[in-house]
């Protein structure tokens, strides 16, 4: 009993020896934790902020925000034993430095950070495509993760000694988050303080869009959060319907700049209403004396009448798409009347890759239809679903949550425009196709879209790996199209058939793809990742080369148009696009991270490929114009019925001004390009303006810009298409 109790004494000296003897050990021991969380979250924004070079304008904003985020964890970490206190408090630490860390690497490869409503996305998604890129990514910022966990890992080393984490009253707590409540006032009072520029932090905090915005001007705690938020009280939209401005406000083309016109290939320009042979060798006004039918591309709506719904969308959508300028009719309409369309969404492509000896079949058919000398595929939110959005609907997609392709399947939108559903009502057999799993919800999308949609697992067969346990990565696009092309050939009917290409997806290393045309790459001057990715854009020459022959043979090639568009530049690999178009597009974290303020909007610049056998001569389109542009085009060349003021794009051979938006909100049209960091207008080439006919321009333009990004999610959201053309 004595050696015990001397046992027991001796390990409380010990335990006494080990407890803070200064005042500043006494003090750290109550008042640490305290200290603790708030020091954290700026830690972490902090480090991230300067590992992704975002701005330190709005310090104040996220710091604030972040003490009062870390004032009520703290809050949390005082009532209970301090064991338990101690384990809440290395749970939280670690959960929020990995939130951070997987959101920085989320906005590395993925181009975008996936707040709490996409991880449903993620999940279902296969991200073990990404895998090689992932562990990469990973490793080479081992010494970014290790500082960003260092707090973490102190707090495990020293917590327990230094902290204490001991049971407090509940005084403390309420201390804590008194603290707290004035923090997020604080924060609330610095949001709506007159910021400048054309996105404020005030407007960014009321929205549930724009969330590299919200990161970079509120912090990535403040995104989250909101996001969770929005996700329970939604966001009501500001439908302001005060449509001011017209389609064209200020007439300041020079008469020969000729931005909206088209040109034949020995340079004699030929804009929309003159009376001279088109490209296509169709005879117009002067040769055949017949009249060219410039109407407008509208239907038979009453929008009036809708803008006396109840529904206040509706209302909006109606009096906006009424104040449009419709575009007309034009020599081109009709051109491929009863063509069969074959349309490539070519994933990750960017036509620096295409050269006349490496990719013949993809050089001749940009080279040889129509030449959009202008065509822009900028990135959107979530890069190939975004694409498809505006390939297939001519919208653009909203810059959030819910996803705006993914969101049509899951409401079952009314996409009446889309091609699938224009051609199937002519009675065309209508077919899809993707070498890849239910990426992004495609299958229910893209069925809604009206497409008899195939995918592995679903009516595509792929090719497996030797022991047949699971698809090669990634598919071969010229198998896919070998594999499929039977469905539609020998149809007895008009067809439309739609390919989701897969070759061209990152990561850009050795794999199934590469292999096969080594020995084309190796000789080139370039490195072994421009290489690698060169040969995705060689599969799908190929494939289009074994289609064109197929078509050939049926005796169909005539008579079907082929139309391609990238989902977007290879975004990943900046280096390899200013490798093989010798060029300089900024710096290269710039456009990894998609800062669109320093980034060379040429990097964007790519094909857009409408080409048919049966065109005799090119076309030469020199107007500004983008992805959401190619719907209405084509509905005019197949003269199909449709109303060009309920589309986001426009007709790329209409007399209407060309536009492109960006992911940033900054704009090029015909007449210049708009930076929205700077607020800075610079005008095209050939275009004089006077410091009045700019302002007045820009103004009404940005208020055009903001239409057109509300529209898509307010059509989705009211099936308004439905509601104005089947109602």
């Amino acid at each position: 009993m004595h050696s015990q109790s001397r046992y027991k004494t001796n390990y409380r000296s010990i335990y006494r020896s080990q407890r803070p003897q200064t005042g500043w050990q006494r003090w750290l021991g109550t008042y640490g934790r305290m200290i603790y969380f708030p020091f954290l979250f700026v830690w972490l924004e902090v480090i991230m902020r300067l590992n992704m070079a975002l701005s330190g304008k709005y310090f104040l904003i996220w710091t604030v925000f972040g003490f009062a985020a870390g004032l009520l964890i703290t809050a949390v970490t005082t009532p209970f034993s301090r064991k338990a206190n101690l384990i809440v408090a290395e749970v939280a630490s670690t959960a929020l430095t990995l939130a951070y860390l997987i959101e920085m690497f989320c906005k590395k490869i993925l181009q975008t950070y996936y707040p709490i409503s996409i991880l449903g996305v993620a999940a279902e998604n296969k991200m073990d495509d990404y895998v090689e890129v992932v562990v990469t990514t990973v490793l080479k910022n081992i010494p970014i993760v290790i500082v960003m966990f260092a707090p973490t890992i102190l707090l495990f080393i020293f917590g327990s000694r230094y902290l204490k984490f001991a049971k407090l009253s509940w005084k403390f707590s309420a201390l804590a988050a008194g603290g707290m409540v004035v923090m997020h006032l604080l924060g609330l009072l610095i949001v709506h303080m007159p910021w400048k520029g054309d996105v404020t932090p005030a407007e960014l905090y009321k929205t549930d869009t724009a969330i590299e915005d919200q990161v970079d001007q509120l912090g990535l705690l403040n995104m989250l959060r909101l996001d969770v938020k929005h996700m329970i009280i939604p966001v009501e939209a500001d439908l302001d319907d005060d449509f001011g401005e017209p389609d064209s406000p200020v007439d300041i083309r020079e008469p020969d700049s000729g931005k909206t016109g088209t040109e034949t290939e020995t340079g004699t320009e030929t804009e929309p209403g003159t009376d001279t042979e088109t490209e296509s060798g169709t005879p117009t006004e002067t040769e055949s004396e017949t009249v060219v039918d410039r109407s407008p591309n509208v239907m038979d709506v009453d929008l009036e009448k809708l803008a006396g719904s109840s529904d206040k969308k509706v209302q909006w959508l109606a009096k906006y798409f009424n104040s449009k300028t419709p575009t007309n009719k034009n020599e081109y309409t009709g051109m491929f009347k009863d063509y069969n369309v074959i349309f490539f969404t070519i994933e990750g492509f960017s036509s620096y890759g295409v050269s006349q000896k490496l990719t013949p079949t993809l050089y001749k058919m940009m080279n040889s239809g129509f030449v959009f000398e202008n065509f822009y595929t900028p990135l959107h939110y979530t890069s190939t679903s975004g694409g498809e959005c505006q390939n297939l609907l001519g919208l653009y997609p909203k810059d959030g949550n819910p996803i705006s392709m993914k969101e049509t399947g899951v409401q079952k939108t009314d996409c009446y425009f889309s091609l699938a559903q224009q051609l199937k009502r002519e009675g065309y057999q209508v077919i899809g196709f993707h070498g890849n799993g239910d990426m992004y919800g495609r299958l229910a999308s893209h069925t809604n879209l009206g497409y008899d949609w195939r995918q592995y697992k679903h009516g595509l067969d792929l090719e497996m790996k030797s022991d047949g346990s699971k698809p090669l990565w990634p598919q071969r696009d010229k198998y896919v199209v070998e594999k499929s092309i039977g469905e539609y050939i020998n149809s007895d009917k008009p067809f439309h058939v739609y390919y989701m290409t897969i070759s061209g997806h990152m990561p850009y290393s050795s794999n199934y793809v590469t292999r096969q045309y080594r020995d084309l790459v190796d000789p080139l001057p370039y490195t072994e990742n421009t290489q690698n990715y060169l040969t995705t854009i060689i599969e799908v020459d190929r494939a289009l080369e074994v289609l064109l022959q197929k078509l050939e043979e049926a005796g169909k090639l005539e008579k079907t148009l082929i139309v391609a568009a990238a989902d977007h530049v290879p975004y990943f690999d900046v280096a390899t696009l200013e490798e093989l178009a010798k060029a300089k597009f900024g710096d290269s974290k710039d456009l990894e991270y998609l800062k669109e303020q320093n980034i060379n909007t040429d990097v964007y610049r790519n094909m857009l490929i409408m080409w048919s056998a049966s065109m005799k001569e090119p076309v030469k389109v020199d107007k500004v114009c983008g992805q959401v542009d190619i719907l209405p085009t084509i509905s005019n060349l197949l003269g199909l019925e449709y109303d060009s003021r309920m589309l986001s794009g426009t007709d790329a051979l209409s007399d209407s001004e060309g536009l492109v938006i960006f992911h940033s909100h900054s704009w090029i049209s015909d007449r210049g390009y708009y930076n929205r960091y700077t607020q800075e207008f610079k005008p095209a080439e050939g275009v004089t303006m006077s410091q009045s006919e700019t302002e007045e321009y820009v103004s009404a333009m940005k208020d055009k810009v903001s239409n057109i990004l509300k529209c898509t999610e307010l059509i989705i959201q009211t099936n308004f298409y439905h509601k104005a053309l089947k109602s």
